[in-house]
C-alpha cells in the first residue's frame, strides 16, 4: 500500500472520529456559556491537555523542525521562545483573566471602561491576530498534502487549503467550545505519541548519543560547524546589525506574544475555578515543554538523516522536514513498508494538529465578533444568547473564507515564521492593554483603545513593508519590492509602541474610575464576584 493511500485512510479515520465528537458535543451545547466556554466544565488536567493541543500547532511540529533542520542553532530559538512565553502567561495573565472575565479578552478590558470603543478595538485585534495565526496553519496543510499525495501543482494545494478551511468551520459551527476542546485533547495525545516515537527511533539510531547526532547533522547540513553556532539565519555578515536586531525582535515577540493570543486566553474561561486555571497552565507547560525538547531531536535528526538539501528541495521553507524524517527513519529501521506506515502516521498526526488549532482560532475570532462587536457594540447588549451564538456560527464561515484566501497566497513562507508574526501582533496590540488594565490604577478607555490600535496598526504596517511581503525570494510577493522596514519581525518596534500609545492615551485623558479599578483588582486576585459576573 502506498503511503498516500495509507495516510489518507488514517486521516479520514481521524476526521470521522473528531466529527463524531463534534456532533456529540453539539447535543450538549445548549446556551452561550456552553458554546463559548464549554459550560466551564473542564478540569485543570483536561484543559491543560487542550491548551497543549491548541498551542502545539503546525508551526511547532512542521515549522520548528524545518527551521532547525535548515538553520541549525538559530532555529532552536523558536523552541525556547514558545516555551518561555508560558511563564509570562502563568505569572501575569492566566488566573487574573479567569477571575475577571466572562467569555473573551474584551470582557476584562470593558469592565472598568466605556464598553463600546474598547470592545470594538479588542474585537478587531482578536480577529486580526487569529487570521495571522490561521494563515500559518493553512500553509502547513498545503505543504503537508503536497508531500503526502505527491501534489506539485499549486491548484492541488489550493484545494487542500479549502478542504481544511471547511472542516474547521464545521467543528466550530456544530461543536462550539466543547467539541473543539475534546478535538484538541485527542490531538494533543496523538501528537505527543507520534513525536515521541520518531524521537526515540532517531536517538536509537545514534545509540542515544546526542553529540553524534549533532555532529552528523552539521556534516549533512552542508554548513559544517557553523550549523551548530548562531548566525546562519540571523546576524549573518550580509544582514549586518539588522540581523542581530531581528533576532532580539523575534525573541521579544515569542516570549510576550502568548499572553496576548486570543485563542489561548479564552481557554482560561473553560474551567470552573481560578485554581483550575493555574493547574491547567501548569499541565500545559509540562506537556509543551516536553514537546519542544522533542522538536530539537526532530530538527537535528532531519538534518542528519534526511539532509538539508533534500529537505529544502521538497519544500524551500522546510515545512516537510518532520514527515520526511519519519519516512526515512522508518525505512532505515523497518524497511520500505515501515517507512510508508510511519510517514502515514506522522502525516495524519500533523493533519490532526492543523485541524484542532484552526478550530480553536476560528472559535476565538467568531466568539469575539459575536460577543464583543455584534452583541455589545452593534446591538448595545439588547440580544439573546441564542441570537448571539447564531451570529458566532455565521461569522465562522466568513473568517474561514478569509483564512483560506490568505493561506493560498502565503504558501512560500515558513509556518513557524508566520506564527511568530501573529505573536508580534498579539504582543503589540493585546498585551499592553491587558497588563495595563490589570495592574495600572490610572488606566482608562482612551489608553486601552490607543494601546490596541497603536500596537496593532504599527505591527501590521511594519509587516506589510518588511521583507516578508516583498523584496526577497521567499516573500509573499517575490516579484515586487516595496519594503522599507529592514526587519522580518516587527516586535522590537511595535511592542514598545503599543505600551507607549497606551501610556500616552491614558495620561492625556482625564477619565478615571477608582471604584471600578478597586473592584477588578479584588476580583482578579481573589475571584470574589467572578461567579456572579458569569451568571449575568
Amino acid at each position: 500500500m502506498k503511503h498516500e493511500t495509507l495516510s489518507t485512510i488514517l486521516f479520514l479515520v481521524f476526521v470521522a472520529g473528531t466529527l463524531g465528537i463534534t456532533f456529540w458535543a453539539s447535543r450538549h451545547t445548549k446556551d452561550a456559556t456552553d458554546f463559548y466556554a464549554g459550560g466551564r466544565s473542564f478540569s485543570g488536567v483536561q484543559n491543560g491537555l487542550a491548551i497543549g493541543g491548541d498551542y502545539m500547532s503546525a508551526a511547532s511540529f512542521l515549522g520548528i523542525a524545518g527551521i532547525i533542520a535548515l538553520s541549525g542553532y538559530d532555529g532552536f530559538l523558536y523552541s525556547i521562545g514558545f516555551l518561555v512565553a508560558w511563564l509570562v502567561a502563568l505569572l501575569l495573565v492566566a488566573e487574573l483573566m479567569r477571575n475577571s472575565g466572562k467569555y473573551t479578552m474584551a470582557d476584562v478590558l470593558a469592565f472598568r471602561m466605556s464598553p463600546r470603543p474598547v470592545r470594538t478595538a479588542a474585537g478587531v485585534s482578536t480577529i486580526t491576530v487569529s487570521i495571522f495565526y490561521l494563515l500559518a496553519q493553512m500553509v502547513g496543510a498545503g505543504a503537508l498534502v503536497g508531500l503526502l499525495l505527491g501534489i506539485k501543482s499549486d491548484s492541488g494545494k489550493m484545494w487542500t487549503i479549502v478542504a481544511v478551511g471547511l472542516l474547521m468551520v464545521i467543528y466550530v459551527v456544530i461543536g462550539g467550545m466543547k467539541g473543539t476542546t475534546w478535538v484538541q485533547i485527542v490531538k494533543a495525545v496523538m501528537l505527543m505519541t507520534g513525536a515521541a516515537l520518531v524521537t526515540l527511533l532517531v536517538l536509537g539510531k545514534f545509540g542515544f548519543n546526542v553529540s553524534k547526532l549533532l555532529g552528523d547533522a552539521a556534516a549533512q547540513s552542508g554548513k559544517g560547524g557553523a550549523f551548530l553556532n548562531s548566525g546562519l539565519k540571523y546576524g549573518t555578515e550580509a544582514q549586518g546589525i539588522a540581523g542581530k536586531i531581528d533576532l532580539i525582535s523575534l525573541g521579544l515577540a515569542l516570549v510576550l506574544g502568548t499572553a496576548g493570543l486570543p485563542h489561548i486566553l479564552i481557554r482560561f474561561y473553560t474551567v470552573p475555578t481560578a485554581k483550575d486555571a493555574r493547574k491547567s497552565v501548569m499541565w500545559g507547560i509540562g506537556i509543551i515543554g516536553v514537546f519542544y525538547l522533542l522538536t530539537l531531536v526532530l530538527g537535528f535528526g532531519a538534518a542528519a538523516i534526511v539532509g538539508s538539501k533534500k529537505i529544502s528541495t521538497a519544500n524551500a521553507a522546510g515545512n516537510t522536514a518532520a514527515p520526511q524524517l519519519a519516512e526515512e527513519i522508518g525505512r532505515q529501521i523497518f524497511g520500505d513498508v515501515g517507512g510508508t506506515i510511519l510517514l502515514a502516521v506522522i502525516a495524519a498526526v500533523a493533519f490532526a494538529t492543523i485541524l484542532a488549532v484552526v478550530a480553536g482560532l476560528t472559535l476565538a475570532s467568531s466568539s469575539s465578533f459575536a460577543h464583543d462587536l455584534y452583541a455589545h457594540v452593534f446591538k448595545r447588549g439588547n440580544v439573546t444568547d441564542k441570537e448571539e451564538v447564531l451570529v458566532a456560527r455565521l461569522s465562522a464561515f466568513v473568517i474561514g473564507a478569509v483564512a483560506i484566501v490568505l493561506g493560498i497566497l502565503a504558501q512560500s513562507l515558513n509556518v513557524a515564521f508566520l506564527v511568530a508574526l501573529a505573536f508580534a501582533v498579539a504582543a503589540s496590540g493585546n498585551l499592553p492593554a491587558i497588563l495595563y488594565s490589570l495592574f495600572w490604577k490610572r488606566f482608562n478607555t482612551a489608553g486601552a483603545v490607543s494601546a490596541i490600535y497603536g500596537g496593532l496598526i504599527s505591527a501590521v504596517v511594519l509587516v506589510i513593508f518588511s521583507p516578508v511581503v516583498s523584496g526577497s525570494k521567499t516573500a509573499m510577493f517575490p516579484d515586487v519590492d516595496f519594503h522599507w522596514f529592514p526587519l522580518s519581525n516587527p516586535g522590537i518596534v511595535s511592542i514598545p509602541l503599543g505600551f507607549l500609545f497606551g501610556y500616552l492615551g491614558t495620561v492625556l485623558s482625564k477619565e478615571y474610575n477608582a471604584e471600578k479599578y478597586a473592584e477588578i483588582e479584588v476580583r482578579s486576585l481573589t475571584g470574589v464576584g467572578a461567579e456572579k459576573a458569569v451568571q449575568h
